[in-house]
């Protein structure tokens, strides 16, 4: 069983962290995982992608195929968008609600939430906004991530490990604020989402 993932955004925004994350939570839990990325132009504000495979056993590609991703996790509308074609028809599309404007041409929201709410496995979510309330606005990678968990085979301890993990350097200040935005995260998607039909 293979759970193919990817993950989109800008620089700046945490794509790498929420990689990481899963790639390490990966190997707390015993699995196997390959792991791509692509950062567009390096920059802050440039296009961000990772594709995350996760698997019990052996995985041969790192790339996830056009119409094979079980979830596309976005923290930016419009890129969250461009992966639609890699997405399954029952695939789930996550994506914050907060465009990130860095060009002057960028399409009308309205227009993008329309295509993410046609599909039937969507949730949009103000993840900066949950954020801000438990107190670390950089976090909303690890809401984002949170909302994601319940769809996502890694165990809680798993993730939660990770995090301790990949934010030990920063303090225990810094890692409670990211378990903190993780678990509103997680508590926002039950609260919105009846994940048993999935």
């Amino acid at each position: 069983m293979t759970t193919n993932i990817i993950l989109a955004g800008v620089g700046g925004q945490g794509i790498l962290t929420i990689a990481a994350t899963l790639d390490t939570a990966a190997l707390n839990n015993g699995m196997f995982f390959k792991q791509s990325e692509v950062h567009g132009m390096s920059q802050r504000g440039g296009a961000v992608q990772s594709h995350v495979r996760i698997a019990d056993g052996a995985i041969y590609s790192d790339l996830i195929p056009k119409g094979q991703a079980d979830m596309i996790l976005g923290m930016e509308p419009m890129e969250t968008l461009r992966y639609l074609p890699y997405l399954k028809k029952e695939g789930w599309l996550i994506t914050d609600t907060k465009p990130y404007l860095n060009i002057d041409n960028y399409p009308n929201e309205k227009k993008i939430f329309d295509i993410i709410e046609s599909r039937s496995n969507h949730l949009i979510l103000d993840a900066t906004k949950i954020a801000k309330q438990v107190g670390n606005i950089r976090a909303a990678n690890l809401v984002l991530l949170g909302a994601a968990s319940h769809l996502i085979p890694l165990k809680e301890r798993a993730l939660i490990a990770a995090i301790k993990t990949l934010f030990k350097a920063k303090g225990d200040r810094i890692i409670a604020l990211n378990l903190d935005a993780f678990e509103a995260g997680k508590q926002y998607a039950l609260e919105h989402v009846d994940f048993s039909l999935s």
